[in-house]
């Protein structure tokens, strides 16, 4: 899930999506290639060390600043929230590395078989969950929306007007429906990868081993 979300946090063309689909260029008065570039800058911006985004665009005949003052402060809230999301994915990353090591040389079983009923566990566990959230976003997507930011950050700065805010206008609520669909999505073909690998494994690993090896010619 953090891998995904890591992911979709550095794919312009996500960002490049929700310009298409909900008319960002009509909605903010801001040409295509000044978004496009806005777009390449947040996904900088979300990777380096700067605390704070300044994004001027061209408006009329003078260089104005995209975002305004409440705008960059929920933009610098955005960027801690998706440096504890990658922090995380590393953690993640490491932890599997190590467990996996750690079944290949403590396992009392087949190593590779004690794997695969554990990531068949986990993948099934995973979809579990995936499943439930998926009816909650149908039923109550907006509710969901809203707990997520009350809990994700401390003050109000995301609350923005979509009349004025050009934050709110380049990646309006549906959008971040659209793109939460996509991150459970990709989790959930990942998740049903792993656990059919792993089924797989674990029933034909047993034949193979059943079978018996065919018997050399006399003579041969």
């Amino acid at each position: 899930m953090t891998s995904n979300v890591r992911w979709a946090a550095n794919e312009t063309r996500l960002y490049q999506y929700s310009f298409d689909r909900y008319d960002a260029e009509d909605v903010t008065g801001i040409s295509r290639s000044e978004l496009d570039r806005a777009a390449d800058r947040l996904v900088h911006y979300f990777n380096d060390d700067d605390e704070t985004i300044r994004i001027f665009v061209q408006e009329d005949d003078s260089r104005v600043p995209l975002f305004n003052e409440r705008e960059t402060g929920h933009l610098t809230d955005v960027k801690n929230l998706f440096r504890t999301v990658f922090r995380v994915q590393e953690a993640s990353l490491a932890f599997a590395l190590v467990f996996m090591v750690a079944v290949f040389i403590w396992a009392t079983e087949a190593p590779l078989r004690l794997l695969a009923r554990i990531v068949l566990g986990a993948s099934l566990f995973t979809l579990g969950l995936l499943a439930l959230f998926g009816v909650l976003a149908l039923v109550g997507f907006d509710e969901l929306f809203l707990r997520f930011h009350l809990v994700a950050f401390t003050n109000d700065l995301w609350k923005l007007n979509s009349a004025t805010d050009h934050l709110i206008q380049m990646f309006p609520r549906d959008f971040w429906f659209d793109a939460t669909m996509l991150v459970a999505g990709l989790t959930a073909i990942e998740a049903v990868l792993l656990a059919l690998l792993s089924a797989v494994y674990l029933v034909v690993r047993p034949r193979l081993r059943a079978e018996p090896l065919p018997m050399k010619p006399p003579g041969a």
